[in-house]
């Protein structure tokens, strides 16, 4: 690949401000991602790949042809466009690192934002390497707009060079997957791949084969308010409900802050409201189904606990489905991780 034109890509993308939104019920949920996805379908038409496409929900499709004459299995890439709603996507003003020479990296615009090698020791081996990070205002961006710059360098680099032999590619950006919904409107039969492989991970030369199985709580509480100096055995704060409510949940044992490897979590990420009613947002992951009907009956008895301590409150939990393990899926084409580990070998990782 041309490693300056990848690196140029990359900081065009995290320009445009595409962050995810999980207040809305509009699909994309922010413009931005609308706005990046027609410079990408531009950029590969551009390339001049077939069956180019934006359709209605803003997700970007297209076709590399084959350039073999034999019956090949369709390979798909894809990536999202969206970014976290965790933090700020406005403005992003990207940090160099050209041969990186080792230790800490401050983050220019707040220098009380470090990167320490004590807590990411990966950066040992990057020595040597480029390094982009933002100034410490803003997210990167790097998930997932570095996973849409390579495929769109690596489609570039095949167009240049025809001697490479490839069958079928087809191109799939995504929007809304930090909000759990980046496949919502994706056609598979539209897409006609018989493999898809995400660019959306953690350091290089890893192979993901499986993942979390998601679901979503929506917890709302309704109190009863009334004014402060009138208010004794008639109100219900439903602000102190939901304090009891979080604390009653496991936390020693199913909060992120404490499990790794295959264990699952509870997280309660969300909280807004007053007196008269609160509304939480609960995340639920295990790696197995039967694990997130566990989670969510954890939750069910918190708010029945609470339901029998605050009697004139009400507690609603709601469920909703997000996504399930890949594994499932990658167990019917096995071919799809070892043909990714025979490629992996062949660069030597």
């Amino acid at each position: 690949m041309n490693e300056n034109r990848l690196l140029e890509r990359f900081l065009s993308y995290v320009q445009d401000d595409t962050t995810a939104r999980g207040d809305t019920s509009d699909y994309p949920s922010s413009p931005g991602q609308i706005v990046l996805g027609k410079l990408l379908a531009d950029e590969l038409q551009a390339l001049g790949l077939a069956d180019v496409l934006q359709d209605a929900w803003g997700v970007v499709t297209g076709t590399l042809p084959a350039n073999v004459d034999r019956k090949v299995p369709v390979v798909a890439f894809c990536s999202h466009l969206d970014t976290s709603p965790e933090t700020s996507g406005t403005n992003v003003q990207p940090q160099i690192l050209r041969d990186y020479a080792g230790g800490d990296i401050v983050l220019p615009a707040d220098p009380t934002k470090v990167i320490r090698v004590a807590d990411n020791p990966e950066l040992n081996d990057l020595i040597g390497k480029t390094l982009i990070t933002s100034d410490g205002t803003t997210l990167l961006g790097g998930d997932d707009k570095a996973g849409i710059a390579v495929i769109m360098e690596m489609l570039a680099w095949l167009v240049e060079h025809p001697e490479i032999k490839h069958g079928t590619l087809r191109v799939c950006f995504t929007c809304d997957e930090e909000t759990g919904h980046g496949v919502d409107h994706i056609d598979l039969g539209q897409l006609g791949a018989d493999v898809c492989y995400t660019l959306d991970g953690q350091g290089s030369s890893t192979i993901d084969v499986e993942t979390f199985s998601a679901d979503q709580a929506i917890v709302t509480i309704h109190g009863v308010n009334i004014h402060p100096a009138i208010a004794k055995n008639r109100m219900t704060n439903a602000v102190r409900v939901a304090a009891d409510f979080i604390a009653s949940l496991p936390r020693r044992t199913l909060s992120p802050e404490t499990t790794d490897g295959r264990q699952g979590f509870l997280h309660p990420y969300e909280i807004e409201g007053g007196v008269g009613g609160v509304v939480l947002k609960i995340l639920l992951r295990d790696f197995d189904e039967s694990g997130l009907v566990h989670r969510a009956e954890v939750l069910r008895h918190a708010a029945d606990l609470c339901a029998a301590n605050y009697p004139e409150a009400k507690i609603d939990v709601e469920i909703k489905r997000q996504y399930r393990n890949l594994a499932e899926g990658l167990a019917k084409e096995p071919r799809a991780v070892g043909n990714a580990r025979k490629a992996l070998e062949r660069l030597g990782r």
